[in-house]
């Protein structure tokens, strides 16, 4: 007789194909899904996120027992306590469990004995990785993400890309059109299980997230039909009036488990193949998937714990209070974070050109940033944001992921944008009461990094400006206003 196992499953692990429930026997094993109350309030989660959370993993509970499997859904104070206590419940002393996310989830799984498999919810295993870092010198994603398109067979026309490029970049970024009509999201209705998760934590859903395996591949599909051919062009551009853009919205279900990068990537490519989708948009979400997703995900395990504290360019402000809630005139901050709280979600465009742009401008503390991203977006977990803030956003590792700092002042922001039409302040001003505070704390930035960034061969050019500014101490002094106005929230 086959013996009896907890197959404990992550409330980020939600799927029954892959993983430790791919292998598990309804006859036979348990599953076991434990609700943590220190994980619950270790953190002032955005309440979007633990609605998401906790329904999709209610959700996921009933549909494994309406599969046949015994199912114990369980509220402990700890991971440790609802595991010892499972154990004893059901006299199993075997547990097995997908391999998680996060370096603290593994050695707390490895101290109680969890038997770990590896985690297939991923196109790309820790040792093909590891393979791939052994032959560079760099890690730079463009290599990575190309070695992906040969092996995985996406986008190829034999040994060469389709379109006849790795990458349309350069086509894809354009600013919001003039009368534009963006696109409708879907917006998914609540049922018991929603509306007895959300009563639980006073929380009225946005309807922008569902909670359910057939919610997720509905998003899937709205996207390909309605978003998908606009996609690429415009997946940077920063309208004041819409949100969702033409932006898949699907990163928090890829996250969770509900829907595998393998069949969203075939799905689209498929889509694609049917006509009517430029070459530019199923690339850019193609790269999204296959290259960036997996890329940040193999340089969490790669990088190692302590990458989290990296803070190579000395920076030590608080985060502001523009973050969590304070007033601003600065219409791009303030119009993103009311987007966040609403939703828990705005696309990469403003959170690194926006978000994370203010805080590398302003010198703000790399794991104060990361917290604040951590606890805030719907779609966040300690492998996303970690590599994504300290190696991407906030430049804090120095240069081991991104070859120069992601830094601009107002001119970007204006361009991809419509926040500034409506803006206090003016982003082709430097110096004065009403100079976009983006465009003084560039050249600040730069000013206070000049000897480091002199030489980086991708900033040389935009220290050299700095000479060419007559205003300089003028800059300086505004920038210290600036700060200080930042600090006390009154900017």
């Amino acid at each position: 007789m086959t013996s009896r196992r907890l197959v404990l499953v992550a409330f980020d692990q939600l799927n029954a194909d892959h993983g430790a429930l791919a292998a598990a026997d309804p006859a036979h094993d348990v599953v076991l899904l434990i609700e943590s109350t220190s994980m619950l309030e270790a953190r002032p989660w955005h309440p979007e996120r633990t609605y998401l959370l906790l329904s999709a993993a209610a959700h996921f509970a009933r549909d494994l027992i309406e599969q046949g499997f015994t199912v114990d859904y369980r509220q402990a104070a700890t991971i440790e306590d609802g595991i010892r206590q499972a154990r004893a419940d059901h006299g199993i002393e075997d547990v097995v469990s997908t391999w998680p996310t996060s370096f603290a989830a593994a050695r707390r799984l490895e101290g109680l004995g969890v038997h770990l498999v590896p985690n297939d919810l991923f196109l790309t295993s820790r040792e093909q990785f590891d393979a791939w870092v052994s032959r560079q010198r760099t890690f730079r994603m463009e290599g990575f993400y190309r070695e992906q398109r040969r092996r995985l067979g996406i986008l190829m026309d034999g040994d060469e890309p389709v379109g006849g490029s790795w990458n349309f970049d350069a086509a894809n970024r354009l600013p919001p059109p003039k009368d534009y009509r963006w696109p409708s999201s879907l917006v998914h209705e609540h049922d018991e299980i929603d509306e007895k998760i959300s009563r639980r934590l006073g929380h009225q859903p946005s309807g922008a997230w569902g909670t359910t395996r057939a919610a997720a591949l509905r998003q899937l599909e709205h996207f390909l039909e309605h978003s998908f051919a606009g996609f690429g062009p415009l997946e940077d551009a920063m309208p004041a009036d819409d949100w969702a853009v033409h932006h898949s919205l699907l990163s928090p279900y890829l996250n969770i488990g509900l829907l595998h990068p393998e069949e969203v990537v075939r799905r689209a490519v498929a889509r694609f193949d049917q006509g009517g989708i430029p070459i530019e948009s199923c690339e850019a979400l193609v790269r999204q998937i296959i290259g960036w997703r997996e890329y940040v995900h193999g340089m969490y395990w790669f990088l190692g714990h302590e990458y989290r504290f990296r803070n190579a360019l000395d920076a030590h402000r608080d985060l502001p209070p523009v973050f969590t809630g304070g007033d601003t005139d600065m219409n791009c901050v303030g119009t993103t974070v009311a987007d966040i709280d609403k939703r828990a979600w705005v696309h990469h465009i403003p959170r690194l050109m926006i978000l994370s742009n203010l805080a590398l401008l302003a010198g703000v503390e790399p794991q104060q940033f990361l917290a604040w991203m951590r606890e805030a977006f719907v779609d966040a977990y300690d492998w996303v944001m970690v590599p994504n803030v300290i190696g991407m956003g906030l430049y804090a590792d120095g240069g081991t992921m991104m070859t120069k700092p992601y830094a601009a002042g107002g001119a970007y922001i204006s361009r991809m944008s419509t926040f500034c039409r409506d803006c206090a302040f003016d982003p082709r001003k430097r110096v004065g009461p009403d100079a976009c505070p983006f465009t003084t704390l560039y050249w600040d930035f730069l000013d206070r990094h000049r000897e480091r960034f002199a030489r980086n061969a991708r900033m040389a050019q935009q220290v050299r400006g700095l000479d060419r500014l007559s205003d300089l101490d003028e800059v300086r002094q505004r920038a210290r206003e600036v700060l200080d106005l930042l600090d006390a929230g009154r900017l």
